[in-house]
């Protein structure tokens, strides 16, 4: 009688004792299953990670542009990562890093977390900052 309607006979439950099977249109059933796969990503939201970067001998003034970028960012729930990136002797002096992240992270504490701490790896030293979560 299913074969006269053009349905099918699917399994929907493999895992299950016994096997669940339902007899439906195969072809409407891949259809539903694949609208409702779009509606879940169409829900999803994508995090970015936007990188800035920052010399030790980075100015005050060039900083707080920076922070403005940064809080922009912060602001549309990306996460930023904070580098400082040593250039020849300046790897001699890595303490100055680490004042530059500490000054930035400061700044940045009623609008961020610290996700990642300051690490460093080969002539740069950086850090991850994601938004504050809003208490209701």
């Amino acid at each position: 009688m299913a074969m006269d309607q053009g349905l099918d006979l699917v399994e929907v439950a493999p895992q299950a004792k016994p096997p669940v099977c339902k007899i439906i249109d195969y072809g409407k059933y891949l259809y539903e299953l694949k609208k409702e796969q779009q509606k879940a990503k169409k829900k999803q939201v994508v995090i970015k990670l936007h990188e800035i970067k920052f010399g030790i001998g980075t100015d005050e003034h060039d900083i707080d542009h920076k922070l403005r970028k940064i809080h922009e960012f912060l602001t549309k729930g990306d996460k930023v990562k904070l580098t400082v990136v040593f250039r020849g002797r300046e790897m001699e002096h890595k303490e100055l890093g680490k004042i530059v992240l500490d000054k930035i992270t400061e700044k940045l504490k009623d609008i961020a977390v610290i996700e990642q701490m300051p690490k460093q790896e080969g002539k740069m030293l950086f850090s991850v900052v994601a938004p504050a979560r809003k208490h209701p």
